[in-house]
């Protein structure tokens, strides 16, 4: 049996004084169906983007307690299918993204979906991929916007959050408290003008538990490799961390020097930027699973 998730039921931040809106075992399969980061406040080219509520940003749909998850467990999320809507909406202006402090206006754009492109306008149509913006659980102390990333997950924009991928979060309280939203109908890396193709959806997810296993930062794994996803105040940090966690975590588990790992991940590690325009920057140090193979490792043993 599936269990189904309103787009009514949402949160503005993640925190462990939330009620859970349903309750789940290990292994429970959830339909959650989601608004745009707008919560479809922007329906038409005549709305003025200035008016809508923008208190109503960035809703997540949940949270959802997953029944056996303490702190020091990791939560295993799998994304078994995405959908999107038929219209997506795209935004940008003054002191938003990378280009904010060149533009004097705030300004959107509809771009409409169908026959499996995004229709940019009419000589332009882009590939689509559906992917996640805000996913994640509960912070461990005081509660974090749903438009900001952190350990816990949250906004981190990362395109590989996409049918197929499977994801790790740390557990901070007891249940998790998951929720996700914001999904992109397309987004570039970076996501330099602070939206992609911001469209309202439905994600089926498939929720576990891990027991035994401890990390920082969210992991993100998918048929080319695995990766931490790690966001900071600058991409310098960012980039730091995630190569530190990755050496720590296979030093754990490949027989190698430091200084052996160290070279290896230098051939084989890519540093990739998620997002720069959150209150703070996401980035991935994407290994790929050539590695694991050769040295017949698994991620977590007791999986």
């Amino acid at each position: 049996m599936i269990e189904t998730l309103s787009c009514n039921q949402v949160i503005y931040a993640f925190s462990k004084e939330h009620a859970p809106v349903i309750q789940v075992k290990p292994g429970t399969t959830v339909e959650i169906e989601t608004y745009d980061c707008f919560q479809n406040q922007v329906q038409t080219a005549d709305t003025k983007i200035a008016g809508i509520d923008w208190d109503a940003i960035n809703p997540a749909t949940g949270p959802i307690h997953i029944e056996g998850a303490v702190p020091g467990d990791l939560l295993k999320v799998k994304i078994e299918k995405l959908e999107i809507g038929e219209q997506g909406v795209m935004a940008t202006g003054p002191d938003l993204g990378v280009m904010g402090h060149r533009l004097d206006e705030l300004v959107s754009k509809m771009i409409p979906i169908h026959d499996g492109k995004a229709h940019f306008n009419e000589k332009l149509a882009l590939p689509l991929h559906p992917m996640i913006g805000v996913i994640g659980v509960a912070p461990e102390a005081v509660a974090v916007s749903c438009g900001t990333p952190g350990r816990h997950g949250g906004n981190m924009d990362t395109k590989l959050i996409t049918e197929g991928a499977v994801l790790y979060f740390p557990v901070f309280t007891k249940g998790a408290l998951f929720a996700l939203g914001d999904f992109h109908a397309a987004m570039g890396d970076g996501e330099i003008g602070v939206s992609g193709i911001e469209v309202p959806g439905k994600a089926t997810v498939t929720l576990d538990v891990v027991k035994g296993h401890s990390i920082a930062h969210p992991m993100l794994v998918n048929e080319e490799g695995f990766t931490f996803l790690v966001s900071a105040k600058t991409l310098d940090e960012a980039v730091k961390q995630a190569v530190e966690e990755t050496v720590d975590f296979l030093a754990a588990r490949i027989d190698l020097s430091l200084a052996e790992l160290t070279m290896l991940l230098s051939v084989v590690g890519q540093v990739q930027v998620s997002q720069v325009v959150d209150p703070l920057v996401t980035v991935r140090f994407f290994i790929p699973h050539d590695v694991l193979e050769a040295y017949d490792v698994k991620l977590f043993a007791n999986e």
